[in-house]
């Protein structure tokens, strides 16, 4: 199997069945299948990632970027990628590697290293969890995630726009005496 072909196998916690993904390497991005999102996480090796975090500790793995868009605030913490992943799916998925050049795998566990502990500032569309781990991996922030909802966010404002003038066009033309 190609390096392409295994960064896009769906990875499965089930133990009776093959991990057909393979290990993760260390610097590899690490999507992570909620119920109605995609977490991101960035593995560093021996089982562990590097991920952000609301600033309660306490608070559920599947919730952890929900509660980070209300706080606008996360934390840089190193876990156990198979405790984050929990009961959900996830997959080896260096997906921006086509037309953005990885760092060394030491300068992006370096630059991780660093940041273990931190409080940074988290916004759902400029500053989530994939823009911090493709920032790591690549020098520069990159999500798709946000990218798409960003364009419905725009596609929701034109079509509301519109009705609205669709809907003063036709108030205007009600009231038109004969």
């Amino acid at each position: 199997m190609d390096k392409q072909q295994q960064n896009s196998t769906m990875a499965s916690n089930d133990p009776n069945l093959p991990d057909p993904s393979g290990d993760p390497q260390p610097g590899d991005l690490i999507e992570i299948f909620r119920p109605a999102y995609q977490h991101w996480a960035l593995y560093l090796g021996d089982g562990y990632i590097i991920n952000l975090t609301p600033l309660d500790e306490n608070q559920a793995a599947p919730m952890s970027s929900v509660k980070s868009v209300f706080s606008r605030k996360a934390v840089v913490r190193m876990q156990l990628l198979k405790e984050v992943v929990g009961s959900d799916s996830y997959r080896v998925n260096n997906k921006y590697d086509h037309n953005h050049t990885p760092l060394a795998v030491s300068e992006i566990i370096q630059r991780a290293q660093v940041l273990i502990g931190q409080e940074v500032s988290y916004d759902l569309l400029g500053s989530n969890c994939e823009h911090f781990v493709t920032l790591l991996r690549y020098g520069e922030g990159v999500s798709e995630q946000a990218t798409r909802a960003i364009g419905a966010i725009s596609l929701v404002t034109a079509a509301a726009s519109a009705f609205s003038v669709l809907g003063l066009i036709n108030t205007r033309s009600r009231k038109k005496p004969f």
